[in-house]
């Protein structure tokens, strides 16, 4: 503070400055399994119980069944490249119309699809301001371990987060903002309820240009200040104090430890690369036929597959599943799928030229890198 600022007021010594916005070390309470809780920003992760989580069977395997490779039709070819033009203002639909196809040649895709729904549990120490409600602490019993806490599970293979009170780890302590008091001392006018006027700086007058080049400066009294040299503080209308910003003036805080539950669906996907010619992140926004679709607790590698490279990801897949999962959190649920994700590579001739283009996914979006005929705007 200013030492030109001594004169304007007195603050009142039993209004405390602002303490920290969080508890202090030390200032919180040990609740048995908690353990390791400080009070700051800490949010510690319990790994579950060797019991909570399924171990797998050595030596198991899934079969999958045999499938067919479906095909397109030059009709559905055609239409779905008339779509594809109506979308692209430059191109023309004539060629489109008018080609003659050569060849639809029909490509395996198979897309490999491995969930693992997990549950994680974290807590953290939280606190709202008491006006008398009701405390659950440790008088009523000991708090049950993270894992031991009672929640409902959600559908399987989403993504939910649920925040629970975990139960018998309220207490009630005076807040550690305002010690207290429910209030604090402005930190704009630091306590005094008056500032020093911008205006004129404090000095209750300014100089002003005078009437006429003989006339020379005058001072005049501050309009802003009425000539005291300092004004209310508007921050705390006059007070010196405001209001606690974290027990909001009731004086003390009901503290208790938040369990954080993560419920998640853990997805990974995987294409065999075998057509240079097509983007694979374009069957990222398609759906295919989902013909293999296997769900347990735990899922085993795909065995005798006619598409080894399927095979030998899934095992991998499953492996690091399990190594990355079960360290942290539960697994709840697997689930793999194969999907077969249609792909025909259209050969056509238009104008004498060959062309061709790419149909793709259930829903026969079109993929090509050139066509013919584009509308030149002169």
């Amino acid at each position: 503070m200013d030492e030109k600022d001594d004169d304007i007021g007195v603050f009142d010594p039993n209004i405390p400055e602002e303490g920290p916005s969080a508890p202090p070390p030390g200032w919180l309470d040990n609740i048995h399994g908690y353990q390791g809780h400080t009070g700051e920003e800490d949010n510690p992760l319990y790994p579950p119980p060797p019991a909570y989580n399924p171990q797998p069977e050595l030596d198991k395997n899934t079969l999958v069944p045999n499938v067919r490779v479906p095909t397109v039709s030059e009709d559905v070819a055609r239409d779905a490249l008339l779509k594809f033009v109506e979308s692209k203002w430059r191109y023309s639909s004539k060629p489109a119309r008018n080609l003659t196809f050569k060849e639809l040649k029909p490509i395996t895709v198979y897309r490999y699809r491995l969930e693992t729904c997990t549950e994680t549990r974290t807590s953290a120490w939280q606190f709202e301001p008491y006006h008398g409600q009701a405390v659950d602490g440790p008088q009523y019993g000991m708090s049950p371990p993270p894992w031991d806490v009672p929640v409902s599970l959600p559908q399987r293979f989403t993504d939910v987060v649920e925040k629970v009170r975990v139960p018998h780890s309220s207490f009630v302590k005076l807040c550690h903002k305002c010690n207290g008091c429910g209030r604090t001392r402005c930190t704009h006018c630091h306590g005094r309820g008056m500032v020093r006027c911008i205006r004129c700086h404090g000095h209750g007058r300014h100089t002003r240009p005078g009437h006429s080049r003989r006339a020379g400066p005058r001072r005049t009294r501050c309009g802003t200040c009425g000539g005291r040299g300092h004004r209310r503080c508007t921050f705390c209308h006059g007070q010196g104090h405001r209001t606690c910003s974290v027990c909001q003036g009731s004086q003390n805080l009901l503290h208790f430890i938040q369990l954080t539950v993560t419920w998640k669906n853990n997805i990974t996907d995987y294409i065999p690369d075998r057509q240079p010619d097509f983007p694979d992140k374009k069957f990222e926004k398609v759906t295919g036929d989902p013909f293999f679709i296997d769900e347990n607790v735990l899922v085993y590698p795909i065995q005798g597959f006619p598409d080894e490279e399927i095979c030998s990801v899934s095992s991998k897949f499953i492996n690091e599943h399990l190594n990355r999962f079960t360290s942290t959190s539960r697994i709840l649920q697997q689930r793999q799928t194969i999907e077969l994700v249609p792909l025909t590579h259209a050969h056509y001739d238009y104008n004498g030229k060959d062309y061709s283009f790419f149909v793709y996914g259930m829903e026969n979006k079109v993929f090509t890198a050139k066509y013919p005929s584009a509308c030149t705007i002169l």
